[in-house]
């Protein structure tokens, strides 16, 4: 006799590198894939604080270069510069690299922000089908510790019994 196939429905994997090549295309798309969509505007927000920052240094940094080179070459042409006749040759010069130093931080530290978006996205992909049930439980009772092992006399000591 031919016994009828059962066929089991199979859940689909969530898939931990999807969620990181998501990420990694478009920032955000694997927080969207793992279903935590609050998370996306955090990451734009961040996004857009350090594209201030990388924006306002740069411009910053190129005054304050235009600056310097004008002193530096002893131009004596017409400038609309403001920093020109405010600032001597070595207060420019500083001044240029230290918006320089602060673009080029930006630029890193939003770097490292997109990598935490794709970490952020390859983590949460794995507690997705994570099962977190009634029946884990933590125990913790008294014990009596023979330490070290040869020893004849038990220390009193605490015991912690964690139940899956």
């Amino acid at each position: 006799q031919d016994m009828p196939l059962r066929t089991a429905k199979l859940k689909p994997v969530h898939s931990v590198g999807k969620a990181a090549a998501f990420s990694a295309a478009l920032p955000g798309l694997g927080q969207a894939y793992n279903k935590k969509y609050w998370k996306i505007p955090i990451i734009y927000a961040g996004f857009g604080v350090f594209t201030y920052f990388i924006i306002t240094n740069n411009g910053d940094y190129k005054d304050f270069r235009e600056a310097y080179l004008y002193v530096a070459n002893g131009d004596t042409t017409f400038t609309d510069n403001p920093y020109v006749d405010k600032y001597n040759q070595t207060q420019l010069r500083d001044a240029m690299e230290y918006y320089r130093r602060n673009r080029d931080l930006s630029i890193i530290l939003g770097c490292v922000w997109y990598a935490l978006n794709i970490l952020e996205a390859y983590v949460d992909a794995h507690f997705f089908d994570y099962d977190i049930t009634d029946d884990l439980s933590l125990r913790i009772s008294p014990a009596a510790v023979s330490f070290p092992k040869n020893s004849i006399q038990p220390a009193p000591g605490i015991k912690v019994a964690l139940k899956f």
